[in-house]
């Protein structure tokens, strides 16, 4: 933010510090929100996609599998 108040700005507690602050919307105060961003941003985790493997009770269809 620019840090100037906009109309539609309100007064309100911070949910997560518990600070009186003025946002635009209700949530986290802007210093949070900072120090939540540095904290668990961006962390990404190597995921290994698995092969899709039918369940045993799957039967194939019976006109696809004549032969």
């Amino acid at each position: 933010m620019d840090g100037t108040t906009h109309p539609a700005d309100i007064d309100l507690t911070c949910p997560r510090c518990n600070d009186s602050v003025t946002e635009r919307f209700y949530g986290p105060c802007e210093s949070c929100r900072a120090e939540l961003r540095a904290t668990i941003a961006g962390e990404a985790s190597d995921a290994e996609a698995v092969e899709y493997e039918p369940k045993m009770n799957v039967v194939p269809n019976a006109i696809a599998s004549k032969e």
